[in-house]
């Protein structure tokens, strides 16, 4: 019997506030550049008067699951989405943003707390940077959560970030024990270096229950612990059976099922990579939900990440389905740099596909 849901997100619940700024004004910050770093309300908001003071933000509901499970959707497909909002203007925004969308919300209001906000900066070589203050998205508690949303999932997605507080993480945990009683494949995303350096000995425990992890370069250096990209993508393929590797401009490396593909990079005008890892994860899960062989899926994801970095914003402007080509658009590449780098990957264990 098919599950109502194809895919269902955990993550932290953000309405972005993103600006553009140079260099200089992002340097006044102290924040890391392409890095995310964790705030509390009142130093979130001190610097948010001092942006708004010279700087128009734009606001869209986001969160790094939020963005991929929105992208899945507007692909094509059926999804849900698990959090907590506060009870205030932001926490309405973002609800009424994945009604429109048509995306099941379980996310309970949290009396008393803000809806969290993420700030987003975005310098002009398209790098973001990125405060968080998370509010009523920690409160979620593992009591808030309700067993029979994994009874209509095909799959389940969590981000990262939600192993970055006590909270967070034991919800997530017991989320992913949820899913495996029913047979419902995991899917994680590394979502930020910083994640692995402060989360490895979380990661390790929640590894051994995933099906696919989606992570960049630098993240699998970062939990190896190499500067060597070949050694951390043979040792992460001993961790986790599926895996998809993201290289920025050289492509992505894919393996599910014990077969592996190398994947090229598609050429773009970077505007903003805000999202552009969220958007390949979104468009590999589709591909894979809804049974297309890996390279096709790989392709797709390329491209669609290709395409959300030559605009402003996580979420893509124009419609969706368009990025997923009629199969001729994701066929060719003319960086050929790309196409000839390979190299045999580890063998791995077979989980549920």
């Amino acid at each position: 019997m098919s599950r109502r849901l194809q895919l269902i997100g955990f993550g932290n619940a953000l309405v972005d506030i993103e600006f553009s700024i140079d260099d200089e004004t992002l340097k006044q910050t102290s924040l890391r550049k392409s890095g995310m770093t964790l705030a509390d309300a009142p130093t979130q908001r001190a610097l948010l008067d001092r942006l708004l003071a010279v700087h128009s933000g734009k606001l869209c509901s986001g969160g790094s699951a939020a963005n991929t499970i929105v992208a899945f959707s507007q692909f094509g497909g059926t999804a849900g989405y698990i959090s907590a909002l506060g009870v205030d203007q932001h926490g309405d925004f973002f609800a009424g943003e994945f009604d429109a969308l048509g995306i099941a919300l379980f996310a309970p209001r949290i009396s008393g707390e803000h809806t969290g906000t993420c700030i987003v900066l975005v310098t002009p070589d398209g790098e973001r940077t990125m405060q968080t203050c998370l509010a009523a998205s920690d409160c979620f508690e593992r009591s808030m959560l309700e067993p029979r949303w994994f009874d209509h999932a095909e799959w389940f997605y969590v981000e990262g970030y939600k192993l970055t507080s006590p909270h967070g993480a034991d919800a997530a945990a017991q989320a992913i024990h949820y899913a495996r009683r029913r047979d419902v494949p995991v899917a994680l995303s590394l979502s930020d270096a910083f994640v692995v350096t402060t989360c490895r000995d979380i990661l390790v425990e929640i590894l051994a229950h995933v099906d696919l992890l989606f992570c960049n370069d630098r993240e699998a250096r970062a939990f190896v612990g190499t500067d060597n990209v070949e050694e951390a993508y043979s040792e992460l393929c001993q961790w986790v059976p599926n895996l998809a590797f993201t290289l920025g401009p050289n492509g992505s490396i894919v393996r599910v099922g014990g077969k592996a593909a190398r994947i090229p990079a598609y050429p773009a005008r970077v505007v903003d990579t805000n999202g552009a890892g969220d958007m390949y994860a979104g468009a590999f899960l589709y591909g894979i939900l809804h049974g297309w062989d890996i390279e096709r899926a790989g392709r797709a994801a390329s491209y669609a990440a290709a395409r959300i970095v030559e605009q402003y914003g996580a979420r893509y402007h124009g419609d969706h389905r368009l990025l997923l080509g009629d199969g001729r658009i994701l066929t060719q590449c003319d960086d050929p740099s790309v196409e000839g780098t390979s190299f045999e990957p580890n063998e791995a264990r077979i989980s549920p596909s």
